[in-house]
């Protein structure tokens, strides 16, 4: 599971970066040039690590990327102003949906990342 959600993530952070770069305030977000270059190298991570990745780096790139994203949405609510300084975003208008979007997608990717892999049954 935690590998489909890299090559899923991969996918829709890449077209996020590209539609970024096409059309900036993409259903209120803001989408500046900074935002989508960090949405197109994160997304070259996560199909790298999603296909050809092992479980190991699978479960750890979910883990990682799942408390940064967590800390990200939970940061864009409580100071606002520094997530919009930090993705060079001229007001802080619309944030919400992107925070709660960073919110979701960092509570699946900690979950995916944090949830014991299935054990094979011992043979006796």
């Amino acid at each position: 599971m935690a590998r489909n959600v890299c090559k899923i993530l991969g996918v829709v952070l890449a077209l996020a970066g590209i539609a970024g770069f096409v059309k900036g305030d993409l259903a209120g977000m803001h989408l500046t040039p900074i935002h989508n270059l960090v949405h197109l190298v994160t997304a070259a991570i996560a199909l790298y690590v999603g296909y050809k990745g092992s479980d190991s780096h699978v479960r750890t790139f979910n883990q990682v990327f799942g408390v940064i994203y967590l800390l990200l949405g939970i940061l864009g609510f409580a100071a606002p102003n520094v997530v919009a300084s930090i993705i060079q975003a001229h007001s802080t208008d619309g944030m919400a949906t992107e925070n709660v979007i960073h919110l979701l997608v960092g509570i699946v990717c900690a979950v995916v990342g944090f949830m014991r892999s299935p054990q094979t049954a011992a043979t006796v």
